[in-house]
């Protein structure tokens, strides 16, 4: 939705002091004490000041180190200086890859901009379009879009990009692995050259960096971590074990009062897996939601709500949620699957141990799974403990003998209904219908049971219509007539 901001109180000078030493206005400083920032983090302390001076950045930082005020910030305060913004002309654009990514960078900008009187909208896909439309007509000055919908919406006369001065590429390499590449570069080049553009990315692949050579001008580099490693609060832990163990540890584990798992975001490498753990989860009594790209953006919305506030435990997801879930106090992620992509480790890894929290990351690794793990290891640059050595095992603990008694029970429900349908297509016959028997529905009532088993007995399967019209006629004459269903069937035979 358009948010309109409103005017708050000025922020004390205690409140503002780290902030307003890295150039930033009163306003701003209030809305952060309120927020309850007290200093800027590495990276905001590096990219704010330069880019209050309109210079191009290229930003190499891991997700969690608050990266998303790091443009957020200069940029408003750089807004309140200029003139309110145009009909559908938005003066900022931020470009990311997922709905949930799009969602959060809304929520802060709707934050840090209290008091400033900006609008600000949000679009992608898995919504209607008419209240983007809608939003897009009634002028606003900070767009944030994922690439598919923002191009839609261009296509139909929605989005005039022209007055753009600021460009925001956010989750550049994210956006890569998406596939938007493409699209990206589409929308470029339908904003003005004379524009300061900030691309932020966990990872440098070589694609990122010939991107960032043609969009930036003699651009700041900063990285406040190595390029692509994980967060430094967080343990990290590979099991070895087999696939079909996968579902039997993560169960022990979710029990093991040990380990302490208040929530847990489950990674799986696919839509179907992740629906399919979810459901053996919740078949062990285990509060679980799944999300992924196949999800309305309605469930996925609801499926994050639960999870926040604690109605659920767990939550299972693909690598596209991995960007743009924002959980305070996740304590474990989980990798059922390891991703095939070294690159979204990093990501998922991320999602806990945010803003300096401790948290832990554990990692199921099959046997065809190992050539992933060491690229992994060779990415972040760093060995992953090894509670069980560099072999699994996996014991059948109750929990395990428990999930396969259900399993158990299930096939000899399975096998019980199909035993009683093959009893009953051997002692009993279909009735015949009216429409092919020729004889009215009471005709099949008539004459008794001797008749038509006789009939059935005598006649052969592959009869043709005139053996069901002869035992039609039969029928209508009272139906207790044998030969006349009898000889039907010899006809039948003979043709």
């Amino acid at each position: 939705m358009t948010e309109k901001t409103t005017q708050e109180r000025p922020a004390r000078s205690e409140e503002a002091s780290a902030f307003a030493a890295l150039g930033l206005s009163r306003p701003l400083c209030a809305a952060l004490a309120k927020a309850g920032y007290e200093k800027p983090t590495p990276i905001q302390e590096k990219a704010i000041p330069d880019v209050l001076k309109g210079r191009d950045l290229l930003g190499c930082a891991q997700t969690g180190t608050g990266k998303t005020a790091a443009f957020a910030l200069p940029i408003l305060n750089n807004l309140r200086r200029n003139a309110p913004g145009l009909r559908g002309r938005p003066r900022v654009l931020v470009l990311a890859p997922t709905r949930e990514l799009a969602a959060q960078i809304g929520a802060s900008f709707a934050k840090y901009g209290r008091g400033s009187g900006l609008r600000h909208h949000v679009i992608f896909g898995g919504v209607g379009k008419m209240p983007q439309k809608t939003a897009l007509k009634n002028g606003l000055d900070i767009l944030v879009a994922t690439p598919g919908r923002l191009l839609d919406l261009m296509g139909e006369g929605f989005v005039d990009l022209s007055r753009v001065c600021h460009l925001v590429l956010d989750e550049a390499d994210r956006m890569l692995d998406m596939g938007f590449i493409k699209d990206v570069r589409r929308i470029v080049r339908e904003v003005p050259r004379d524009r300061q553009t900030l691309l932020f990315s966990a990872t440098m692949p070589k694609a990122i960096r010939e991107l960032s050579q043609s969009i930036l001008r003699d651009p700041l580099h900063v990285a406040v971590d190595p390029v692509a490693s994980t967060v430094e609060p967080t343990s990290q832990a590979v099991y070895f074990v087999e696939k079909a163990q996968k579902i039997h540890l993560l169960i022990q584990m979710l029990e093991d009062r040990k380990l302490d798992i208040d929530r847990a975001l489950v990674f799986t490498r696919t839509k179907h897996g992740a629906n399919k753990v979810a459901k053996q989860l919740e078949n062990e009594d285990f509060p679980t939601a799944a999300i992924h790209g196949n999800k309305s953006q309605t469930a996925r919305e609801k499926a994050l709500a639960r999870f926040k506030s604690g109605e659920i435990r767990v939550l299972v997801a693909t690598d596209i949620a991995a960007r743009g879930i924002d959980i305070k106090g996740l304590s474990h992620v989980i990798n059922y699957d390891l991703p095939n992509e070294s690159e979204s480790y990093v990501h998922r890894v991320g999602r806990t141990g945010r803003a300096g929290l401790a948290g832990a990351a554990i990692s199921f690794c099959s046997g065809e799974e190992r050539p992933y793990l060491r690229d992994i290891e060779r990415l972040i640059r760093r060995k992953l403990d090894r509670p069980q050595g560099d072999s699994g095992d996996v014991r059948d603990g109750p929990i395990r003998r428990r999930t396969l008694k259900a399993e158990a029970a299930k096939r000899l429900t399975e096998q019980a209904r199909v035993r009683e349908g093959s009893q009953g297509g051997r002692s009993g016959s279909k009735p015949s219908r009216p429409g092919r028997a020729g004889g009215k529905p009471g005709g099949r009532s008539g004459g008794g049971n001797q008749s038509r088993g006789q009939g059935q007995r005598s006649g052969s399967a592959r009869s043709s219509g005139a053996q069901g019209n002869s035992a039609g006629s039969s029928g209508n004459n009272g139906g207790n007539n044998s030969g006349g269903n009898s000889g039907g069937g010899r006809r039948g035979r003979r043709r």
